[in-house]
């Protein structure tokens, strides 16, 4: 039967469970831990060490590995399943190298073998606190760099995202007609907004239309609405969009699928404020703020002359280029928390995050599909996780695993798609071939870096060069 203790001190700098099913052992840690501040509870059961553990009531745990029924790995493996930001201590008698290997691969923080001293607890709980800490500091520094890097619903850090900040903030007061150009799926609806948002008019509305959803006299009808008994159906008169933006924004969307006949009249509009409804005598007056987006050449289009001329040089007035997520690819984890943040209060969930070669991947998949292929795939995966943390089992079998690790979310598209990927399997996959070399030559000499190093006919710094690369460490003895 198990026996459980708390020894509490007065001052609280981090809550820590210790379980072996050694008494003396969990009474030295108390006394060792609990002078320094720690609220320290012991158990002497590891099937009771993994109930506490999971509970998240916990910063560190500190287990025994060889115990009676249910082992220290038994016990480090659940804990990190359930709450993989507590810090597990792995401590034992029966220290191997392969074993403290194992531990480390599992999970484990640092590896600790018996005997030990007081002090040399106290060091390897402190650094386990520091990173437990430090874990808590990064998810708060994650939501306020949400905040800090978000504008009107866009996230971002990246130069060009910043870039794109400053030129909205100095256009938005204006009444200044916006040209946004970028690739489907980049958010040119959202940087439409933020304008409206910032602007004089945000107290009125701001209505987007996709050009590309409506055939041409469809779409006539609404943008500058018809009157009754213009055409087959029309049964009563009907505002158009520009009517209904009066004194607000009109966001038009992939403005180079709009006919010709129909450019004509949105440059009168631009022009001259004014329009004729779709069977209408008169032309009537409106103010309204046009921006514009498209992921087409338009300056092509026009000397093709698919494009009046004179219309894009009219909309041309304030570009903005919107980057493609490929080029601003270290706002990924800012967009992925931003995405799991929302979708886990829309579920319900208590997802606490990605491990880390989810993110890995995620980072470099090529997203030829841009922000709203990511938020998509964020939506599934929150959807399909069916525990605290998102890992590789849940990303679908679309999103191709080469054999060394590399990520293929689709066939490419394009030539740049092809090399992008080419590029990319050629670096993870010398990656894995020297992390395998490393793994390797140490653990056929126990270790001993120096001698890995001479047999694997490398100089020592080269050696280390590479651990260091792919942040491999010798364990404790």
């Amino acid at each position: 039967m198990s026996e459980t203790r708390t020894v509490q001190h007065k001052e609280r700098t981090g809550r820590i469970l210790v379980v072996d099913d050694e008494p003396v052992v969990c009474k030295s840690c108390a006394r060792a831990l609990t002078p320094e501040g720690y609220s320290v509870e012991t158990t002497y059961s590891g099937r009771e060490g993994i109930e506490k553990g999971v509970s998240g009531h916990f910063d560190v745990v500190v287990v025994d590995l060889k115990m009676a029924q249910v082992d220290g790995m038994q016990v480090l493996q659940n804990v990190k399943a359930a709450q993989p930001e507590v810090e597990v201590i792995v401590i034992t008698g029966h220290s191997t190298v392969s074993t403290a290997v194992k531990a480390m691969k599992l999970g484990a923080i640092d590896y600790l073998p018996k005997p030990f001293t007081p002090d040399e607890l106290v060091v390897v709980v402190s650094k386990a606190m520091e990173k437990r800490k430090l874990v808590a500091e990064n998810q708060y520094l994650r939501e306020e760099l949400e905040e800090k890097f978000s504008f009107d619903g866009l996230i971002g850090q990246n130069k060009a995202m910043r870039e794109v900040y400053k030129l909205v903030t100095k256009v938005a007061p204006t009444n200044t007609t916006v040209f946004i150009f970028g690739e489907s799926g980049t958010g040119k609806e959202l940087l439409a907004k933020a304008i409206h948002h910032n602007s004089a008019r945000r107290h009125k509305q701001f209505l987007p239309a996709d050009c590309s959803a409506l055939v041409p006299t469809l779409l006539e009808s609404e943008l500058f609405g018809h009157v009754k008994g213009s055409f087959t159906g029309a049964i009563t008169d009907k505002p158009g969009l520009f009517q209904l933006a009066d004194g607000g924004t009109l966001f038009l969307d992939e403005i180079g699928n709009v006919s010709l006949e129909i450019q004509g009249k949105l440059l009168r509009v631009l022009e001259e404020g004014e329009f004729k409804a779709v069977g209408g005598t008169e032309y009537e007056r409106v103010d309204v703020r046009l921006i514009v987006a498209t992921n087409r050449n338009l300056e092509e289009m026009a000397r093709q002359g698919s494009f009046r001329e004179d219309l894009f040089y009219r909309i041309n007035v304030f570009p903005i280029s919107l980057p493609p997520l490929r080029e601003r690819r270290d706002d990924i984890p800012l967009l992925v928390w931003h995405f799991l943040k929302s979708y886990r209060r829309q579920l319900g969930k208590d997802i606490k995050g990605f491990s880390q070669e989810v993110m890995d991947r995620l980072v470099s998949a090529p997203w030829p599909g841009n922000v709203r292929e990511l938020k998509n795939m964020i939506e599934r995966l929150a959807i399909t996780a069916d525990g605290k943390t998102i890992g590789v089992e849940h990303l679908p079998r679309s999103f191709s695993t080469a054999a060394n690790g590399a990520v293929l979310p689709r066939t490419p598209e394009s030539w740049e798609d092809l090399k992008e990927i080419k590029k990319r399997l050629r670096v993870a996959a010398v990656d894995q071939i020297e992390k395998s070399f490393l793994l390797q030559a140490l653990e056929r000499n126990d270790w001993n870096i120096s001698k890995a190093a001479r047999k694997a006919g490398l100089l020592n710094p080269n050696f280390h060069a590479l651990m260091r690369k792919h942040g491999m460490k010798r364990p404790p003895r």
